[in-house]
């Protein structure tokens, strides 16, 4: 079988030119005066609708407003053909009814067709979806209690469209959930063959066939490839599409790439005011299919616990995008690399168009406010605490507005939107662009644990300017610290993170200490490098980077069995002073977990601590690094602790399955205050 690379440059022309098709340099909706012959035109065709600029021509279904067709640089259909119209290019969600525990895609049909806008510099055009009570599964009609409008706009002189959805619901409407929320393109596998995710995290991908003669492992999404691919360098590599994951602050941009013609097709994600749960919440970005997406609500990496839920009779109202589907294309080249990397750039360089654009002034809806309809907050956050010398700047925290609620919430905050920023070396901060509404002010900094919440509530209305000045935040802090673990970040990434087996990699992360915790199975390395007992923390001689493994997993006892496991920190104090000790104990993640907290008697009951049951984010067996964060501040009685040795026991007392457990963030053990 031939190579790959050379299959796919098969028929190439060889040209020296770098040339790129695309509107990186234009910013959206500026044209000048539109030209007729150029005019954006909206066509009727038998159960479809055609919007097309001479440049790009989109096909839609309807009334269903399914993108069945995309037409550009030279290729008939960017979308997979082989696949049913309805499954090319849509919105869809996942529904749970309150009665029901069976998940339901539900890929919201419209039933009525609109034109919003008609100009020859701009068409935009709307799918509603109408909720009918008295339609129930299995009817041809909707079964979530949503009323769903899907909207999509061509300008002109634009090699791409915008998409956006509004979502409501009405006052005495059935509760459920909803657990996903996206809208998602289906490529033409025959020519979609690259994927790039971040400049380092790009390759040439195995195709959905190669994926569905491989052996599914511990989970269907993660299949072990044989030696049946449409590559040799496939054979024996491990996909799966969690790999491909990433926190929403870093989606910005992502796609495929197809070499023959050099076409690029990217999701470009301007803004995350209306994802859920903050900028460090991790969602699935472009996998095998080839399929690209932009998630807006999911229980990945934060378990069921956070997602849209609604009570019986809830109303609610929200505008999920725009996105902006750019599409681009490159002089044909016998150097695949020089393709990959034009095209590349230049959807970079397009998604700072649109950045900078945002939030956009040609939408036309009043659910979704221009720039003169929105405020902004400044200020600066600086960190008091009395153990850290001088009052430090906060550097680099993410200082972010969402809906009220305790220290901490936006994080498993779904309903309403939220904004982030991050802070100058001197910590100041802007979060500009913010939607008229009512927030609290939240905090998270680097280095330092804890979370942070300004307690006066901030109003935003149209043209608000408001201005702080300087926060100040005071973590958490009792004593001064005598021994820690880890770095403050709401990640276990400073932990020992193991090398991946040989016959289970990602080729894209071999070599890679940033991504190695991508890798498939690291969990399973726990039993080998502790096949007798479990790990032993040595305060003074072990070194966190070395000798702590980055999950606390369950143990494998034979016959597919897994039991809890108990961690020890073994320290010396040269002294007990009378008073209450603090152990500050934070978590980057847990699934399915409980972990108690032990002081020098590992069989004490009950124990000094414990969290109860918590946490499902699965970010162990998704390959993440963290899921949602968790802290505690656990008073220890000096009663507990000896002169000499002593020891802290970490139980994970749930057992059952292989990827439970926990990763830590952060832990550190604090003497009594000391007066003043």
């Amino acid at each position: 079988m031939r190579n790959l690379k050379a299959l796919l440059l098969t028929g190439i022309v060889l040209c020296c030119s770098s040339f790129v098709d695309g509107t990186a340099a234009r910013s959206p909706g500026s044209h000048g005066l539109p030209s007729q012959e150029n005019a954006v035109e909206i066509k009727m065709v038998k159960n479809g609708v055609v919007l097309d600029n001479k440049l790009v021509q989109i096909t839609f279904s309807n009334p269903g407003g399914d993108v069945i067709a995309i037409s550009y640089g030279g290729i008939d259909n960017l979308l997979e053909i082989n696949n049913v119209e309805g499954d090319r290019g849509y919105w869809d969600v996942v529904w749970d009814n309150v009665a029901e525990t069976v998940h339901t895609q539900n890929k919201l049909p419209g039933t009525q067709f609109k034109v919003i806008t008609q100009s020859p510099d701009q068409v935009e055009i709307s799918f509603i979806t109408t909720y009918n009570a008295s339609l129930h599964r299995g009817d041809n009609g909707v079964t979530v209690p949503m009323n769903i409008d899907k909207r999509y706009i061509l300008q002109q002189g634009r090699t791409g469209f915008y998409t956006y959805a509004i979502f409501e619901r009405l006052q005495g409407w059935p509760g459920g959930r909803m657990e996903t929320l996206r809208v998602a393109f289906k490529l033409l596998g025959a020519k979609f063959r690259y994927m790039a995710v971040s400049d380092t995290r790009q390759r040439f991908m195995p195709t959905a066939q190669d994926r569905a003669r491989g052996k599914p492992l511990a989970y269907k999404e993660a299949v072990l490839m044989n030696n049946e691919t449409s590559s040799p360098e496939f054979a024996g590599e491990v996909d799966d599409k969690y790999q491909y994951s990433a926190e929403d602050k870093d989606i910005k941009v992502h796609g495929w790439i197809s070499m023959a013609p050099p076409v690029g097709f990217w999701m470009i994600t301007p803004s995350d005011e209306s994802r859920i749960a903050g900028p460090f919440k991790q969602d699935l970005t472009s996998h095998v299919g080839p399929t690209s997406m932009t998630v807006f609500s999911c229980s990945h990496y934060v378990g069921k616990e956070v997602g849209l839920k609604f009570q019986e009779g809830e109303a609610w109202k929200k505008v999920f995008g725009p996105v902006f589907v750019y599409l681009n294309s490159a002089a044909p080249s016998s150097h695949s690399s020089s393709m990959i990397r034009t095209l590349w750039n230049n959807a970079k360089d397009q998604m700072l168009e649109e950045v900078k654009s945002w939030p956009y002034n040609f939408i036309s809806s009043q659910d979704y406010p221009s720039s003169n309809q929105r405020g902004s907050v400044s200020g600066q956050l600086l960190v008091n605490d009395p153990y850290i010398p001088g009052i430090p700047v906060a550097s680099s925290a993410y200082v972010g507005l969402a809906a009220p609620g305790e220290v901490g919430s936006w994080q498993r905050e779904s309903k309403g939107y939220q904004f982030w920023t991050q802070t100058d070396a001197k910590g100041n901060f802007f979060i500009e662009h913010v939607r008229p509404g009512h927030y609290n002010l939240y905090a998270s900094v680097p280095g330092i644990v804890g979370d942070y919440k300004y307690e006066v509530d901030i109003i935003i209305k149209p043209g608000s300017k408001i201005e702080l000045a300087s926060i100040t935040y005071k973590p958490p802090r009792i004593g001064p610290t005598l021994w820690e673990i880890g770095i403050p970040d709401r990640s276990a990434a400073e932990f020992y993170i193991p090398d991946p087996y040989p016959t289970l990699m990602n080729k894209l992360y071999k070599g890679s200490e940033l991504d190695k915790f991508r890798q498939y199975g690291l969990w399973s390395r726990y039993y080998e490098l502790y096949p007798h007992k479990d790990l032993i923390y040595n305060i003074g001689a072990n070194n966190y980077g070395d000798d702590w493994f980055y999950a606390q997993v369950t143990r494998s006892v034979g016959n597919n069995k897994y039991v809890g496991t108990t961690w020890q920190i073994q320290f010396e104090l040269n002294a007990v002073n009378p008073g209450i000790y603090t152990l500050q104990l934070a978590l980057a993640s847990a699934t399915y977990a409980e972990l108690e907290v032990r002081v020098n008697n590992a069989n004490a009951k009950p124990p000094l601590f414990s969290t109860g049951l918590i946490g499902d984010d699965n970010a162990i067996a998704r390959h993440g690094i963290h899921g949602l964060y968790w802290f505690w501040s656990i008073k220890v009685p000096s009663t507990l602790l000896h002169k000499g040795s002593n020891t802290i026991y970490l139980t994970q007392t749930r057992g059952g399955t292989p990827l439970q457990g926990v990763m830590y963030d952060y832990i550190r053990l604090e003497g009594p205050a000391e007066k003043p």
